[in-house]
């Protein structure tokens, strides 16, 4: 029996129903228009066909695929995005004929510099998303397990700060981004953790916080003095613990919370966290552009610090103090001992008690009145 249109009065959609190779099928077309549900039936019944004589593999497709990986597991916003940009190009391409090869004409069409990327932005940006639907869809038995050629990827330079340069870098931060800076020097927090947490998963009382992993793991922190000192000035006490200053009309009110919008490395705070760094006296260049339609030439410091480096430099300050690389792996919750021993030699051992200072009484004195 080959496959129907047929429809319901609840539904505004146009289905398909019918039996092809034993199995039955009853599902919507996505459309209300006859002509494109008919040009559905048609495909929608090819395809059953073809799984039915010559396996699964045979019909799913790129697409297919990547909608399943979405929706296996709870996945971080730069992930969807790199995963659309994949589906973009790849679309109904059929999962098994997708090679090393066509790892390369993804390069060339996803990114802005195609095949003359960077090694680490072709991994970032194509490679490893690509390999881990693939690898996702190799164990559900849809295709063989992806062989792609090596992609050498140079170490890159890892970041901190020494505890002066943070102080100054806290001091010269607007009010309220100041607490923000101290907990995730203080805790080794991911920016993204911290901007999430909420005053209901922070116990002032114990001294403890709870932050939320993007697959729906919670990680216990332990809050220390000088942190506990700069989240006891944050009012209110209610919601999202750090909130954005929001200009408006000439006033200043703080937001509900940060929110992502597409934005990564440190691009919710981007703004405040460059006028903190230039006021630092931290390294950075000065990014110059005239404006379309404009005649003026309009500038922008770019800092050579990221906001994530905070958390390469509480990793650094944190071997220089307990010298335990098995602790400071569970602390900071990274998955394997071999991310972590690039901090053992960082940061020289004559900044131990300046470190463990800092943690005890935080960045120098508050300034008076609250910070939010």
């Amino acid at each position: 029996m080959s496959l129907k249109l047929v429809t319901f009065a609840h539904a505004k959609n146009i289905f398909i129903r019918g039996t092809v190779g034993g199995k039955r099928i009853l599902e919507s077309t996505g459309t209300a228009n006859r002509k494109f549900a008919e040009e559905y039936r048609r495909k929608r019944e090819a395809e059953l066909w073809q799984e039915q004589l010559y396996g699964i593999r045979s019909v799913i497709t790129f697409a297919d695929a990547a909608t399943a990986y979405i929706k296996d597991a709870p996945r971080s916003p730069a992930t969807s995005r790199y995963v659309d940009r994949l589906v973009e190009h790849f679309g109904d391409t059929r999962l098994t004929s997708i090679n090393n090869a066509s790892l390369r004409a993804a390069y060339a069409s996803i990114l802005r510099d195609g095949e003359r990327a960077s090694p680490a932005t072709k991994k970032r940006s194509v490679r490893t998303p690509l390999q881990a639907i693939l690898e996702f869809g190799a164990v559900q038995g849809w295709c063989d397990r992806p062989a792609f050629s090596a992609l050498s990827v140079g170490q890159s330079v890892t970041r901190f700060l020494l505890p002066e340069q943070a102080t100054d870098l806290v001091a010269c931060a607007a009010p309220h981004l100041r607490p923000l800076f101290v907990f995730l020097l203080g805790t080794g927090c991911r920016l993204s953790e911290a901007l999430d947490l909420e005053w209901a998963d922070v116990n002032l009382y114990a001294a403890r916080a709870v932050v939320w992993q993007k697959q729906g793991r919670q990680r216990h922190l332990d809050l220390s003095p000088g942190v506990m000192k700069w989240l006891q000035t944050i009012e209110p006490k209610e919601g999202h613990v750090f909130r954005p200053m929001i200009k408006t009309r000439g006033t200043t009110l703080i937001g509900e919370r940060y929110h992502d919008a597409g934005r990564q490395y440190g691009g919710q705070i981007k703004n405040g966290w460059a006028g903190a760094c230039r006021r630092a006296g931290l390294p950075g260049r000065v990014h110059e552009w005239v404006p379309t339609g404009s005649t003026k030439t309009k500038q922008r410091f770019i800092p050579e610090f990221t906001p994530h480096d905070l958390r390469h430099t509480w990793a650094s300050w944190h071997y220089c103090v307990h010298k335990d690389l098995l602790r400071l792996k569970a602390d900071g919750d990274w998955s394997n001992i071999n991310t972590v021993t690039v901090y053992a030699k960082l940061m020289p051992p004559v900044y131990r008690e300046e470190i463990i200072k800092w943690w005890g009484v935080g960045p120098g004195t508050l300034p008076e009145g609250k910070n939010q």
